[in-house]
């Protein structure tokens, strides 16, 4: 059949062009809204008009608005894209683009009954867009008085049409039922599954919705088993060739693998927003990225989030966590024996971490002895005989020959931990120390705790070993030992397991760190002695200073 011509007209000018097309007038339609009827929401930016940038302008909102087909269907002309994905560096502008084209679809479309989603790891995550959302109508009285917002219910009503905006909880089985005409999904990286990205997709597939679209946004993860890199990699592959998914709108801005990452010249590659001689309009501080550069060249844990946020490049989850040099520089004395280190710090406050074993792994105790605002920290460790077997086949007998003869591991009998023979040590020690307070964690803690609590007099918490309650204490171990204030007095089985952990980072805030325990049944590394201490750090820290306590805001487990 003969198509029609697409005829939308705007400001004068009538669009004639016939078949897949490049339309203007939709295109300058959506500029011009974004651009006169939204403001910016932030900062010393907040109030000012959207104007957008170049990247924003033209390479993504034109085309996405502006290109269009011929749907038999529908008998009429639609936009082409039905799925959009964003993906660049961190504070590019994300959420507020994202903001400015989810009211685009809602203002603009014409469409009555219209129900559009924003969606993200968590409520609070998918709440950003939208708040970004609420302030921009509020900022424009006229679009003000068509909606009704409320706050309560993450929701907005456009009163002329019917229309809802909110944002809905991640919960794929309860999204199920919905038909959505737009969808704003964020931070991709950070999903857990695809759950909740195919229950609304595949409500867009009802003829009652004509030009329906689901627009992701995301930097990039370090997980290439999850939901987002594999969508990644699918938009790889659209952006190389548009006719192998026509309807999908892949950009994607990231620093080459083979480029160099302290380049000032390649960093807007990853950031269009960087303020430049070239993009003078530019929004991203180039000062703060020569600081997070820097940063980044000194420390292993912020190269990897400099890379993956700022660079925008899918990196590994876990990196290496301690520069040995640093921590061979906070050693301290180191006395002649392991019994010797235990005697030089007798009498003297002390707080504990405890972290256990049953079968393969270490128990580490580890004892950490306040010095103002430095430390000292020593280790006792325990192994079962078939764990030393198996450690010692994988370590060339370093651990009979080494730990073992040199005091600096106790073993007992059998292929199971002889708990009774810990208990022991640990009251034994508590006369030889003061022992303020323990922490330890919640694996098998319950008979632990009760039988550490016959023995000892006082209070000692447990929890989980996550993102939570170990981050803080790994920071400030790494600052600690940075300034020399770790004093770990040598013991060679300790430095062993810091030498091996790695840091397992979070993939919604690359802050967040813990270690990453090494695969037991292939690998010959423990970490023990690291989380031990990690716990005994937390004691300190947390309840002895004068500081706000830890434990206020954290979920911890006492008997």
């Amino acid at each position: 059949m003969d198509l029609p011509p697409c005829g939308r007209s705007l400001g004068g000018h009538t669009c004639t062009e016939v078949g897949e097309h490049f339309c203007v007038p939709r295109a300058d339609h959506a500029q011009r809204f974004i651009e006169t009827a939204l403001k910016h929401t932030k900062g010393r930016f907040a109030r000012t008009a959207f104007t957008l940038l170049y990247f924003q302008r033209e390479e993504i909102v034109r085309p996405l608005f502006g290109t269009v087909v011929w749907d038999e269907e529908h008998e009429c002309y639609r936009r082409r894209y039905r799925i959009a994905w964003i993906e660049i560096a961190r504070k590019n502008g994300k959420s507020e683009l994202l903001a400015a084209i989810m009211l685009t679809v809602f203002f603009c479309d014409g469409e009555y009954g219209a129900e559009l989603f924003s969606i993200a790891r968590d409520r609070k995550q998918a709440a950003l867009i939208f708040d970004v959302a609420v302030q921009m109508i509020k900022f424009n009285p006229a679009l003000a008085k068509l909606c009704k917002i409320i706050p309560s219910q993450r929701r907005i009503i456009k009163t002329n049409s019917n229309s809802i905006y909110q944002v809905l909880a991640n919960d794929a089985a309860g999204a199920l039922g919905s038909n959505p005409s737009a969808v704003a999904a964020d931070e991709i990286l950070a999903w857990h599954d695809g759950g909740m990205w195919e229950a609304l997709r595949t409500g867009m597939g009802s003829l009652a919705r004509v030009q329906p679209l689901f627009v992701a946004a995301t930097t990039a993860g370090y997980d290439t088993e999850s939901f987002g890199h594999k969508e990644h990699t699918e938009m790889l592959r659209v952006a190389e060739d548009p006719s192998y998914m026509p309807h999908c709108f892949s950009y994607i801005r990231a620093l080459p693998r083979d480029a160099d990452a302290f380049d000032e010249d390649n960093w807007s590659i990853a950031n269009p927003a960087l303020k430049t001689p070239d993009n003078p309009d530019g929004f991203l501080s180039m000062q703060s990225m020569r600081e997070m550069a820097l940063e980044a060249k000194n420390n292993p844990l912020k190269l990897n989030g400099f890379l993956q946020f700022q660079q925008n490049q899918w990196t590994n989850q876990a990196v290496r966590w301690m520069p040995m040099h640093l921590f061979d520089g906070s050693r301290g004395t180191v006395y002649r024996s392991a019994p010797d280190t235990m005697e030089q710090f007798a009498g003297r406050e002390c707080w504990m971490g405890i972290d256990l074993a049953g079968r393969q792994d270490l128990t580490s105790i580890c004892y950490l002895f306040p010095d103002g605002e430095s430390c000292d920290v020593v280790w006792r460790h325990f192994c079962p005989e078939g764990a030393l077997t198996r450690l010692d086949e994988r370590n060339s007998g370093r651990f009979s020959r080494e730990f073992v003869t040199e005091g600096w591991l106790t073993v007992t009998e059998g292929d199971v931990l002889d708990f009774e023979k810990v208990y022991a040590q640990i009251e034994e020690d508590s006369r030889r120390f003061r022992i303020l307070g323990a922490d330890m964690d919640v694996w098998s803690s319950a008979p632990v705790l009760q039988a550490l609590e016959e023995r000892l007099y006082t209070e000692i918490f447990a929890y989980a070993n996550d993102f939570k309650h170990m981050s803080d204490s790994m920071h400030r171990i790494l600052e600690l030992t940075t300034e020399k204030k770790f004093r770990w007095h040598g013991n060679p089985l300790a430095r062993w397991c810091f030498d091996a952990v790695q840091a397992r980072i979070a993939a919604y805030d690359p802050n967040l760190i813990r270690p990453d325990k090494p695969n037991r049944d292939t690998e010959s590394k423990r970490i023990d002695a690291v989380p031990a201490a990690i716990m005994a750090v937390n004691a300190w820290q947390g309840r002895g200073t004068a500081s706000t306590s830890y434990y206020a805001d954290n979920d911890v487990m006492t008997l």
